[in-house]
């Protein structure tokens, strides 16, 4: 429910009932977990693919190392309807427990710009290429640690013959400070060997050229879009990727970072109808009734308007949200780019 305030600006009110039922609740606790067999079951498959990829050795635990701690992460992946397509659990190490200097040394997270994906996208389309997509199994798994970390053993699946014994990493499993970097390190080597080139103007984008064959490929950390002028390329390359990398082929692709590719009868069509409706969830505005503009044309703001302040966590983690949605609602952008100008003191009336 939302009420207009004295200068016709939506307020909402923060009070609403939902029905939640168990199936839509990640669980708070490994014990929690494991009494659920669709988590349980999640959580053994993660556990095997950590064992195939021969991450760790249990040994004796040193006196004079490190151990970082881990801890398992439960996320339920939702189809573009909001239905649950799968439980996913990771395991995780605590990142924030590494020394710099002795347990990592460079460390960087890759982001794709949006203005990457609809460019491809535009270009794709303009020449009726097919663009396939790829999601990457345990990504960070497949690259290589150069570092001697330990870690303790994951709750749950500790080693009952030797439970004092910690892990000693030989893969840079989620959550290390270095992962992204390896698994990206490992991807680049791959591209470069198959002639692909990382673009200047973002380290996400790789390009193939070679005659008349030209494809682009494009990486957000384990999920991957392929498209070009050259099927039967394609198809080899595909062929190529998915035997030294361990992958899911998708096929054509309908959603992508939260971005739902929809065809249409001129073309394709970009939405974020699903996250969008999340973000409206998330800060108590699925009943506000909407309005002609993204931003009131009649009020002023002002970085002192004498109304109370707002919650400034809050509101930046709103307009981090509001920011994303650019990339589909490129009619909002002003109204954003105003609203970010306060986000170091935000009032209500900013609110």
């Amino acid at each position: 429910m939302a009420t207009r305030g004295q200068r016709g600006i939506f307020k909402p009110k923060r009070l609403f009932s939902a029905q939640v039922s168990y199936v839509d609740i990640e669980p708070s606790s490994v014990k929690r977990a494991l009494s659920d067999s669709r988590w349980a079951a999640a959580m053994l498959e993660e556990f095997q693919a950590l064992i195939r990829n021969n991450s760790w050795t249990l040994v004796p635990r040193p006196t004079d190392q490190n151990i970082v701690a881990c801890r398992w992460v439960f996320r339920i992946k939702r189809n573009p309807d909001g239905s649950v397509d799968r439980f996913k659990d990771r395991l995780v190490a605590k990142g924030f427990t590494q020394r710099p200097g002795l347990d990592f040394h460079d460390t960087y997270s890759l982001v794709l710009k949006p203005v990457t994906i609809r460019l491809v996208f535009s270009i794709a389309l303009t020449n009726h290429w097919p663009i396939y997509q790829f999601d990457v199994n345990n990504a960070f798994l497949q690259g290589s640690l150069q570092e001697t970390i330990y870690m303790a053993q994951p709750h749950g699946f500790q080693d009952h013959a030797r439970p004092d014994h910690v892990c000693r990493l030989s893969r840079p499993i989620y959550g290390l400070r270095q992962a992204p970097r390896s698994w990206y390190m490992e991807l680049c080597t791959f591209l470069h060997h198959e002639g692909f080139t990382k673009t200047t103007s973002d380290a996400s984008l790789f390009v193939y050229h070679h005659g008349a064959s030209l494809l682009y490929f494009l990486v957000y950390v384990d999920d991957l879009l392929l498209t070009g002028n050259d099927e039967a390329l394609l198809t080899r390359f595909q062929d190529r990727l998915s035997a030294r990398f361990s992958l899911k082929r998708l096929g054509q692709v309908n959603y992508f970072l939260g971005i739902e590719v929809l065809p249409t009868s001129t073309g394709i069509l970009l939405s974020q109808h699903k996250f969008i409706t999340d973000v409206l969830d998330r800060f108590g505005m699925a009943d506000a009734q909407p309005a002609p503009t993204p931003l009131s044309s009649t009020a002023a703001l002002t970085l002192r308007d004498g109304s109370p302040p707002a919650d400034p966590t809050l509101f930046r983690q709103a307009l981090g949200s509001l920011q994303y949605i650019l990339c589909t609602r490129p009619d909002v952008a002003f109204a954003v780019n105003k609203l970010s100008q306060f986000m170091h003191a935000p009032t209500q009336q900013h609110w």
